[in-house]
């Protein structure tokens, strides 16, 4: 997915900026980059951080960079941030999101008669460069920065670093947060909130759908209010958001604790212990325990230092080693329990099916699995949640496929939790798994407690509503 930091400042940005973009560090893992600007033009540093953490890699180039703005990034697929030269002038840009007509777009500039893009990743345009020629089409930063947004199938929130301050804005639909920070002398742009408080920054703005605005150390100056139409990713509270963020005023969390506690309003299983897969089934378990007053414990423990996203490797070994190696079993606490285990969610089931065989191996009586989300169905077409190729590497479409076939027209039957063809897909995937039970948390519970209006979510990888 990704995530980005800005920061406009009467001082030096450079230490404000560079732990400011490491806290979005758990947003990506393959590429990370600074740019900041000062009186001798733009100063960029870009790393490969698929085997190392953001901050060794960048805390030499730290000392060689000065300026009062800057922006970075957290990126898994192309190379940013880009220093553009443009009739607007020099600035540098960096994106998060996912452009999904970047063919087509690359296909129409070339007919206006852009001659080549310089940044390719993965053999396709860089989709930042991309985003930057089309901003480029317009008289003003702004101008661009809203033709751009309406160009874009997809989403993208962007930052630009100018002479002028930092333009940020948020995507057409908002399906990522943008929050502008303040403290005394600075102003700041981010993804996460979570890389404000240590950094002494309050929250300022949150963004609304497709608002654009210029950044500078004195303020935030609206360029392009906000649209009336938000679809903000659901997913942000169930996993991705890290659990001291805020979006739209509420706490990661806060709502991740009240998933859980709405999963247990649902149940009556009798287990021993209630776990949370960790790291982000953490918050959900500890909702669930407190509400059914089942003591939490934690019968795996993850350790983190080395290891990346598991989610993240297209390679599926890759992916599972990683998984593996990461989760360790306290076997005391396993042996001859009955234990419920809280997750985000079951994407393609493949190294959750290695888990239970584990917690089994270590003497467990009963393992029963409560996702915090109902079960994943349509592939994200709005931002890049995971690297599958294909919606059939889902678990749930796995188990359509085994139920109807290879060509199924009735996808949507799925959705209703009290529809026979939903409980059929349960029972396959909880037998798959090899699970005692198997229960996912209602769309309508997972709405509730978020605490947004249905309207203003996206739920397509749900039930294919964006």
């Amino acid at each position: 997915m990704g995530g980005f930091f800005g920061v406009a400042s009467r001082n030096d940005c450079v230490s404000d900026l560079f732990y400011g973009t490491d806290y979005h560090s758990h947003l990506g893992t393959r590429r990370g980059g600074m740019a900041v600007r000062d009186g001798a033009g733009y100063a960029r540093f870009i790393h490969d951080i698929s085997n190392s953490q953001f901050r060794s890699k960048f805390e030499n180039d730290v000392g060689r960079m000065n300026g009062l703005c800057g922006v970075g990034v957290i990126s898994d697929y192309e190379d940013q941030p880009l220093i553009i030269g443009s009739h607007l002038g020099i600035y540098a840009i960096v994106t998060v999101g996912v452009v999904r007509n970047l063919g087509a777009l690359a296909e129409q500039a070339f007919g206006r008669g852009v001659s080549h893009f310089s940044e390719m990743s993965g053999n396709e345009v860089n989709q930042t460069e991309m985003v930057a020629t089309l901003i480029n089409q317009g008289a003003s930063f702004a101008e661009g920065i809203a033709l751009a947004q309406q160009a874009i199938q997809g989403s993208c929130s962007i930052l630009l670093l100018t002479e002028e301050g930092i333009y940020a804005a948020r995507d057409l639909y908002g399906r990522t947060p943008v929050v502008i920070g303040k403290k005394p002398g600075a102003f700041a742009a981010a993804l996460e909130t979570c890389a404000f408080a240590n950094l002494g920054y309050e929250t300022y703005q949150y963004l609304g759908p497709g608002e654009i605005v210029l950044v500078t150390a004195e303020g935030c100056q609206q360029k392009r209010p906000p649209g009336d139409s938000l679809r903000i990713c659901s997913f942000m509270w169930v996993y991705y958001g890290f659990p001291a963020s805020h979006y739209e005023g509420i706490n990661v969390e806060v709502a991740r604790n009240r998933c859980g506690a709405a999963i247990a309003s649902n149940d009556n299983t009798a287990v021993d212990l209630v776990a949370g897969i960790p790291d982000s089934g953490t918050g959900h378990a500890i909702g669930y325990a407190d509400a059914a007053g089942i003591p939490y414990r934690r019968p795996f423990v993850k350790y983190t230092p080395t290891w990346a996203r598991s989610f993240m490797p297209q390679d599926q070994r890759i992916r599972d080693l990683v998984a593996n190696m990461k989760l360790i079993p306290i076997r005391e606490l396993i042996d001859g329990r009955r234990l419920l285990f809280c997750d985000d969610s079951i994407v393609r089931g493949t190294q959750l099916r290695d888990i239970i065989r584990r917690m089994f191996d270590n003497g467990a009586r009963e393992v029963h699995m409560r996702p915090a989300c109902p079960p994943l169905i349509y592939g994200c077409k709005y931002l890049n949640f995971s690297r599958s190729r294909s919606d059939l590497d889902l678990a749930a479409r796995k188990a359509i496929q085994w139920l109807e076939g290879d060509h199924c027209e009735c996808l949507h039957d799925y959705v209703d939790p009290a529809s026979d063809k939903h409980a059929a897909m349960v029972e396959v995937i909880r037998e798959q798994l090899g699970l005692t039970s198997l229960r996912y948390q209602r769309l309508d519970d997972l709405v509730r407690a978020i605490g947004l209006p249905k309207c203003k979510l996206c739920t397509y990888c749900w039930d294919g509503q964006g």
